[in-house]
């Protein structure tokens, strides 16, 4: 088999690891992806199930190998010398002339390129297509990503005395950038630009193995350092250093430009680096003038607004998040006080559960810190505000929130004042005990279920006047089991010795010609005797045990196993 790559004629190939196809389905997916990218925003149906095509070929083809590499020859993709990718024309839209133009001549991806870093590439590939001739080109932009699962190989086009791209043949391109074993295999390699170690072995001053293993660790570590912090800190020790306004002013304006840069590349830990240490300096700086200062200041303040911080979160809602944005965490714990209103809003709506942690972690520890505006936003018009400030104040027993709770006992809707009456048993302070029985009333009677439960199980006995004239009372007769046994079992809880006579009447007395009250009331009546549990009160339950009333008997079969247990 021959193959041409150009419009030169191979030698015959050898036989390919794997099918072709593999390979070639992986780049239409990878083209249609691309152009997907451009067309459609990042929420777009078609945008997401583009992704999702490439990352599928790309699984097809790890079960193949750990790696793929492909040469470029103009507007041609080549592997194994076979041509996978042909598109004719030199336009922006042609993936292999993108690359060509800018001295890129070999591609290699590795496994898991898919997952971290293929998105990445897709917009570097939409930067370079709208660059103009102010902006960097496209392998600028690659080199500053400093890819992991993604590597390449260049030539250099701007070297004295060498043609451009456009000048040269293909005869000449080729004679150019192959040696000639590469040209007789038909593969298209390049003239790397990292030094390749075989070649020095025959040198007479080569280094041994110990120093070469020292300086290829000091590369690693040498590139691997981060240097953004100390850029930061540069520009702030020279904020400090440097009395000049107009230094100073220059300074706060590339501190701007540089938290943008670090927000929309992710580098989280690094903004939040920036923010503190700017709020630092901005107290410590010698003859710092007030406008000097409240710029430092308000690249803090920015992040906790409204707009901004709600636009970050809608872009991470709509990602996962990995290893590099849960440095959020980070990010979060500089907040301003005034940023916990947008972030309960969050909370409640998000569906992304990485985020969603987060935001939680975010929220308890500026409501923790911020008794004050917690219990403002405990009265939010924002429904889901209100409900996750509530949720907090009970998750910090949160006393200072009492009142705010008891107003919403007043004013709020009924899912909030069934909410306030969990918050109120939860902090179960002496005030909160106090709203408690205000709630035995409420006109819901889910919140007067909740409260009275709550009251049983703390124990209130202040709350058994209230309690004792509701089983007394018309109204409750009326209402369904569920409201009357947790009336009944609050009282049994509360009443002790003294209830008895009462309850012992409502499962046993008989009234006019013999007939006895309520079956529900006097099941309900049984069950607060085996809360009271005394001799005088298994007594009382002894005289219905054999009544014929199945839901009596039963209830008061219970009651006696209940209490003995």
């Amino acid at each position: 088999m021959t193959t041409s790559v150009g419009n030169a004629v191979q030698a015959p190939l050898a036989e390919a690891p794997f099918p072709v196809a593999y390979v070639t389905d992986l780049l239409k997916a990878f083209v249609k992806a691309v152009r997907a990218h451009q067309l459609y925003m990042p929420n777009n149906p078609m945008h997401v199930r583009s992704l999702e095509a490439v990352r599928e070929t790309f699984a097809a083809l790890w079960k193949q190998t750990d790696e793929l590499e492909l040469q470029i020859v103009e507007t041609q993709l080549v592997w194994e010398g076979r041509v996978v990718l042909d598109e004719q024309e030199r336009t922006s839209d042609n993936i292999a002339w993108m690359f060509y133009k800018d001295g890129v001549r070999e591609l290699k991806m590795l496994r898991g390129f898919e997952e971290e870093e293929l998105g990445t590439l897709f917009d570097i590939l939409q930067r370079a297509r709208k660059a103009t001739d102010d902006d960097d080109d496209l392998l600028t932009m690659l080199w500053e990503r400093e890819f992991l699962t993604f590597q390449y190989k260049y030539v250099d086009l701007t070297a004295e005395g060498g043609p451009g791209v456009e000048s040269m043949e293909r005869a000449e391109q080729k004679e150019k950038i192959l040696s000639p074993a590469q040209a007789e295999a038909g593969l298209e390699s390049t003239t790397s630009s990292i030094a390749n170690l075989d070649d020095f072995d025959s040198t007479l001053y080569f280094l041994d193995d110990k120093e070469v293993a020292y300086l290829q660790e000091e590369i690693r570590r040498e590139f691997s350092t981060d240097l953004r912090p100390a850029v930061i800190a540069s520009l702030l020790d020279t904020f400090e250093t440097h009395k000049d306004p107009t230094v100073r002013e220059e300074i706060c304006g590339l501190l701007d430009y540089f938290l943008l840069i670090l927000l929309s590349s992710a580098q989280y830990r690094n903004a939040a680096y920036l923010l503190r240490e700017a709020g630092v300096t901005s107290g410590r700086a010698p003859e710092i003038l007030e406008p000097q200062k409240q710029r430092l200041l308000q690249l803090g303040e920015l992040m906790s607004d409204p707009k901004p911080l709600g636009q970050l979160l809608q872009a991470l809602e709509d990602s996962p998040l990995r290893a590099p944005q849960m440095e959020l965490d980070e990010l979060f714990g500089i907040l301003q006080p005034r940023a916990l209103e947008t972030i309960l809003s969050w909370i409640g709506r998000s569906t992304n559960p990485q985020l969603k942690a987060l935001l939680e972690s975010a929220a308890t520890r500026l409501a923790s810190a911020h008794t004050a505006e917690l219990v403002r936003l405990i009265g939010a018009d924002d429904e889901a505000v209100a409900m996750e400030a509530i949720r907090r104040a009970a998750a910090l027993k949160s006393a200072a929130a009492v009142p705010a709770l008891g107003k919403m006992l007043t004013l709020g809707e009924p899912v909030l004042r069934v909410a306030s009456v969990t918050a109120l048993n939860q902090i179960a302070s002496p005030g909160a005990m106090q709203m408690l029985e205000r709630a035995i009333e409420d006109e819901d009677r889910e919140v007067r279920i909740v409260s009275v439960r709550a009251i049983g199980a703390r124990n209130a006995r202040s709350a058994l006047p209230k309690i004792e004239a509701a089983i007394k009372g018309r109204e409750l007769r009326d209402g369904n089991l569920t409201e009357k046994m947790a009336f009944f079992e609050a009282y049994g809880l509360l009443c002790g010795e003294p209830g008895i006579p009462l309850l012992d009447g409502l499962l046993n007395a008989k009234g006019f010609m013999g007939k006895r009250d309520d079956p529900e009331i006097r099941a309900c009546a049984a069950m607060a005797l085996g809360k009271i549990g005394s001799r005088k009160a298994m007594d009382a339950l002894n005289k219905a045990a054999s009544e014929k009333d199945v839901i009596v008997r039963n209830a008061v079969s219970r009651a006696i196993r209940g209490s003995a247990a």
